[in-house]
């Protein structure tokens, strides 16, 4: 069976954005339908509708925390409190190793909005040398946190 940053990397290699590949690499685990996932996600690519700012896949990362963590409506206030803990865990190691979970600094600025930033983007090989890794690390980041007790 396929780990997570394998399924999210797959997901994405295939043409699916950034969010929507790492939500549904859990969507088993989380008994999520595949195609609601993708939809929920679609608009946080390209760091929120190709705004640049927090990394798609980090916040595909923080739905599935959300998901699996967040506090219903019959959950006491501390859940929360410890999601919140989690989604910080996942945004300080991710840029660790990344340098930033803010979309355009990672794209060195690139406006993914502007037909320039696309030209940019192709020219400068982005998906597979900057976007690619971000996604497998965030759904692997995702995976390694320890479960909330």
């Amino acid at each position: 069976m396929k780990n997570h940053a394998a399924i999210a990397e797959e997901k994405f290699t295939g043409g699916y954005n950034c969010a929507q590949s790492v939500l549904f690499s859990f969507c088993e685990e989380l008994g999520l339908d595949a195609d609601t996932a993708l939809k929920i996600a679609c608009g946080f690519g390209a760091g929120m509708g190709r705004k640049g700012e927090v990394c798609g896949a980090v916040s595909g990362g923080v739905m599935v925390l959300g998901l699996k963590y967040g506090r219903g409506e019959k959950e006491e206030r501390a859940q929360t409190d410890a999601l919140y803990a989690k989604v910080r865990e996942l945004i300080d190691r991710f840029s660790a190793k990344h340098g930033s979970c803010i979309c355009r600094e990672l794209l060195s600025g690139c406006n993914l909005a502007t037909p320039e930033g696309q030209t940019y983007y192709r020219e400068n090989q982005c998906f597979h040398g900057i976007c690619r890794p971000c996604v497998r690390d965030a759904a692997e980041i995702v995976a390694d946190l320890p479960a909330i007790r």
